[in-house]
């Protein structure tokens, strides 16, 4: 069974060249920590996505995988 995805900040992280080590010192928390968030084996608080996205410099949009491809927010069903 494949692993849900939530998160694109191993993508992210790759994007801007910064490793899971150099995120972890600039939020205060282990590379493990890090680790578990690109492996979407944990997820990180709302206001550390937004920690992620300030430190990478993107919209925090960018760290979630969408849930929906086929319909914008603004689109009535």
């Amino acid at each position: 069974m494949k692993k849900e995805q939530f998160n694109r900040i191993k993508g992210a992280l790759g994007d801007q060249g910064v490793t899971n080590k150099e995120l972890a010192e600039a939020l205060g928390v282990t590379p493990s920590t890090v680790s578990t968030w690109c492996t979407n084996d944990k997820q990180p608080s709302l206001e550390t996505l937004y920690r992620i996205a300030g430190y990478l410099n993107i919209d925090v949009r960018h760290l979630l995988v969408p849930n929906k491809l086929s319909a914008s927010p603004t689109q009535k069903r």
